[in-house]
């Protein structure tokens, strides 16, 4: 363990336990399967794990916070079991990421992550569920759209079951015609303005996607040594595998290439009072994918959620209903930017009030309209989703289909 302990990003999940208030730790890559339950107090202890301090150094920053003696054994066996669950920064939890990167990297394909978790593993379940989503879905009157883009959700099946089907069969026809299909995914561990590629197809309970690897490297040379930096992202996150489902399923199981890119956080841009604009990697990598897919049937879709708000996202206050007319008055100004293809406006927005509603796809949605250039929207549906036992707390999806 290193003499000044850093740990590594965390999900933290506040918990009900032994009818006590606490805190659910869990490593989003999964190096082991360990969850860790801590107290409030020791929360406090991670917070300061930054690289900085010493364990006396910690010892004395707890005892400033809290007015009271704190233990030195308490913080050492704290300190202990998280690095027994590899949640330290050091070389004992770099030597398991290499690990895990070489054993994905050895794999003929990346293999989804929650089939038989979040949605059935066997084909013929799946799609009983995805046809019971639509069972309510009126399509006599569509025609067939030839669009070029789609935003879809992220969300799992059982909450935005409804706005996938509804979205994604009203593309059918595009997604049938498509020579190439790119999936621009929140990368929710990602560092601030990472893309990052892989060379891995996606498989889903239906088979394998191709991947086009010329249009990879090339993507991949556009933007420079980071490009796989984080490529062990993909192994886990569920943003381009819940996407690619329905992609696989809505074109009737054809083996349609697909290009996945995470996309990461733009805390940076926003908090920073910097454009993405202005960043010679985005634009690199914007005009090397216009160049590399020239000619190409090319369908584009961002894997996003827009909102994640109340208590269960750190918020102090409930959404209540006259909350969640606000909100929805602000997803419409959101909604309209990306229907507009306007993704000047559609950062403005967000940066405006500094992401205080944590849309959970800007860098998806962003990119997506910077490729596909002057386009027009229509907003297909729109959703909130509970996110805690109490529905106090949700997370607002859409699917927009872009010409």
């Amino acid at each position: 363990m290193s003499n000044n302990p850093r740990v590594r990003p965390l999900d933290f999940q506040p918990i009900e336990y032994e009818g006590q208030r606490m805190w659910l730790l869990r490593d989003p890559l999964e190096l082991t399967d360990v969850q860790l339950v801590v107290a409030p107090p020791l929360a406090q202890l991670l917070v300061y794990c930054d690289g900085t301090r010493n364990i006396g150094e910690l010892q004395s920053a707890l005892v400033r916070d809290y007015g009271t003696p704190v233990d030195y054994n308490i913080i050492s066996d704290a300190l202990k079991q998280l690095d027994d669950a590899f949640l330290l920064d050091n070389q004992r939890s770099q030597d398991a990421l290499d690990s895990l990167l070489t054993d994905y990297r050895n794999r003929p394909y990346r293999e989804p992550a929650l089939a038989g978790l979040s949605y059935p593993a066997d084909p013929y379940e799946l799609t009983s569920q995805l046809l019971s989503f639509g069972e309510a879905d009126d399509l006599s009157k569509w025609t067939p759209w030839t669009g070029r883009g789609i935003v879809s959700p992220h969300i799992d099946y059982p909450r935005g079951g409804d706005v996938y089907s509804q979205v994604w069969q009203r593309a059918e026809f595009a997604v049938k015609q498509a020579d190439l299909v790119i999936v621009f995914g929140t990368d929710h561990n990602g560092s601030d303005g990472s893309i990052t590629l892989t060379t891995k197809p996606y498989a889903t309970p239906f088979g394998v996607m191709p991947i086009d690897l010329q249009i990879v490297d090339g993507l991949a040379e556009a933007i420079g040594p980071d490009a796989f930096t984080e490529e062990l992202h993909h192994r886990k996150e569920h943003s381009i595998e819940l996407s690619a489902t329905w992609l696989h399923y809505i074109g009737e199981r054809q083996p349609t290439p697909m290009i996945p890119v995470l996309c990461g956080s733009f805390h940076g841009f926003f908090n920073g009072g910097r454009n993405p604009d202005e960043s010679e990697k985005i634009t690199a990598f914007i005009d090397a994918l216009k160049e590399l897919t020239a000619g190409k049937r090319v369908l584009a879709v961002a894997s996003v959620d827009l909102a994640h708000v109340g208590p269960n996202f750190g918020d102090e206050f409930i959404m209540d209903a006259s909350r969640r007319e606000a909100l929805v008055q602000e997803d419409e100004l959101l909604i309209e930017a990306i229907s507009e293809g306007d993704e000047g406006r559609f950062f403005q927005r967000i940066a405006g009030v500094k992401d205080r509603n944590r849309i959970c796809g800007a860098s998806s949605i962003y990119l997506l309209l910077r490729y596909l250039g002057s386009t027009q929207g229509e907003l297909i549906s729109y959703a909130h989703c509970p996110a805690d036992q109490h529905d106090t707390s949700l997370v607002s999806i859409c699917g927009v289909l872009l010409q």
